[in-house]
């Protein structure tokens, strides 16, 4: 079937999420996770054909869901998540890790260029989590959609989202969506 060439210039978006307390922490251990989030974040990667990570998250993820890498017992509720997160299609964007292996390849060369065309690959779109990559990201203009999901918890450190950014994205709210937690998970997409 040819290509429709109204839509051949549409990429698949790249879409970021972060859960952050109400002072702007977001250190995964401060934050507490329920069967509502997690499924919340099932929901996030079923509009992705693909996740992208930087070492410190993929490290992180694999440790934690990867099967044959988890050390501890987790609720029953996590389990949709770990299978989900399990067989997720990842991009790692490192330059110390020698290889990957869990469903991953490694993305290669320029950042800007490699997720560029990430992006011009057909698909539904790409998700990315974490704080370093999606600041690099963030300063090349490549994420389409912001998803902050913000907690009720005061916990009085960092790290903090994309300190040191050097211009500011303006972005405009799209959607939001609250737990019976008290989290609100807010979508923005930046004004262009």
């Amino acid at each position: 079937m040819p290509v429709d060439q109204r839509y051949a210039h549409v990429m698949r978006p790249l879409r970021y999420s972060i859960n952050v307390t109400l002072d702007g922490c977001c250190d995964h251990r401060a934050i507490p996770a329920d069967e509502d989030l997690h499924r919340h974040a099932i929901e996030n990667f079923q509009q992705a054909d693909a996740l992208l990570f930087g070492r410190v998250t993929y490290e992180m993820m694999e440790a934690a869901w990867r099967p044959s890498a988890r050390t501890e017992a987790m609720p029953e509720w996590t389990e949709p998540f770990a299978r989900t997160i399990d067989a997720a299609k990842k991009y790692v964007v490192s330059s110390t890790l020698d290889r990957v292996d869990w469903n991953a390849e490694f993305v290669r060369g320029e950042l800007g260029k490699a997720v560029q065309q990430l992006k011009r690959e057909p698909g539904k779109g790409l998700f990315v989590g974490g704080v370093k990559l999606p600041m690099a990201l963030a300063e090349l203009g490549l994420i389409d959609e912001y998803e902050f999901v913000v907690h009720p918890r005061l916990v009085g450190h960092g790290p903090a989202l994309f300190a040191g950014l050097s211009k500011h994205v303006d972005l405009k709210l799209v959607s939001r969506l609250e737990f019976a937690s008290g989290a609100v998970a807010m979508r923005y997409e930046p004004r262009r």
